[in-house]
């Protein structure tokens, strides 16, 4: 082979998998080893559990699956090749993640009374609420299990890294709820929720995978960074998604978020400006009336009009540009850098 060909491979190599290419590659390694932890659940739980995961119906019977993009374990395995790991090695990081994160969307579902979730009906919804934050707690623990079960010489700093991010992750969900009850919630405590309930697993996720890699405590805390910064990132998206968002392509129904009246972060960035628009916003949302159709559509154009679309979205831009900053700082190998790079603009640039 001449220096030559040598070189395009490299770079070749280097430009990195689209991000659906990763993605894909992501749930393939994944996807059996979580079938198999979920599987080691009792039957009561693991029937939500996989009705959830979108595994099987709720009469259970497999069906074809329709579980999320599924990032957080993208990245944990891709921050294992950063260091100079392997994907392999990662697996059990990923699959705790992935039980974590979905420990907290069958008790976000509950507590945001969501109907829909992946183009059908919430797990609540379908077995009762009590069943399904049973499962979600089933799930909280095996991801516990999962990483102390790996066999990894790091295995007891990893289950100390997943349970700080937990309890990050309930403060932030605390914080939620009590917003739902206030009228004075200022932005500076909305971010704090959000790097709780959002920035600290991502967090978490990529720290894990360095772990897991072999990496220096240097390089765990630059991709603990980068996972932090793009989880603030991806809740600003998500939150306006949660206003703008197709239903077709979030599996939710129009302005659902307004519907519930959430305090997220356009709403209150609109409802603090100052303006015209934001005194009528919070005339309309904080009243005792139910909102119909032509209010949420109103209560939308509100939350533009005073800032808090423009405002999410240079905040999501800016978020993800000191995220490839702390990326950088980690030294990572040249593919998983540019594939990571990949995921952070999937991240911070879906479609709304």
């Amino acid at each position: 082979m001449t220096a030559e060909m040598s070189s395009g491979m490299t770079e070749a190599l280097a430009a990195g998998r689209s991000a659906g290419e990763v993605l894909a590659w992501s749930r393939s390694l994944v996807a059996p080893a979580l079938r198999r932890a979920v599987g080691q659940l009792p039957e009561s739980m693991r029937t939500i559990a996989e009705y959830h995961f979108g595994w099987r119906d709720e009469h259970g019977n497999p069906v074809l699956e329709n579980g999320g993009k599924a990032i957080r374990p993208a990245m944990v395995l891709l921050a294992a090749e950063a260091v100079g790991g392997t994907a392999a090695a990662a697996i059990p990081a990923a699959v705790a993640v992935e039980l974590i994160h979905n420990f907290s969307l069958l008790h976000d579902d509950v507590m945001d009374h969501d109907e829909t979730r992946r183009h059908r009906a919430t797990a609540w919804t379908v077995f009762g609420v009590n069943a399904a934050i049973l499962a979600g707690d089933a799930l909280q623990a095996l991801a516990v299990d999962v990483l102390a079960a790996s066999g990894h010489p790091r295995a007891l700093e990893a289950v100390r890294t997943l349970g700080d991010a937990v309890v990050a992750l309930l403060d932030g969900q605390a914080y939620d709820l009590d917003f739902e009850v206030r009228t004075d919630v200022k932005v500076d405590e909305v971010i704090t929720m959000a790097l709780g309930k959002t920035g600290a697993l991502l967090g978490a996720s990529t720290a894990l995978g360095a772990l897991y890699g072999g990496g220096t405590d240097r390089q765990v805390e630059s991709l603990r960074g980068y996972g932090t910064q793009l989880g603030l990132a991806f809740q600003h998206v998500d939150d306006l998604l949660g206003i703008w968002g197709d239903p077709s392509v979030t599996g939710k129904a129009a302005h659902m978020d307004l519907h519930n009246r959430k305090k997220s972060l356009p709403v209150v960035w609109a409802l603090t400006s100052g303006s015209a628009a934001s005194a009528e916003l919070a005339s309309l949302y904080f009243r005792d009336a139910e909102l119909w159709p032509a209010d949420l559509a109103r209560a939308a154009a509100l939350v533009e009009a005073a800032g808090g679309r423009a405002w999410s979205q240079t905040q999501a831009d800016e978020l993800h540009t000191q995220a490839l900053v702390h990326l950088g700082d980690a030294s990572p190998t040249a593919r998983a850098a540019v594939e990571l790079g990949t995921l952070a603009e999937l991240v911070t640039h879906r479609d709304h």
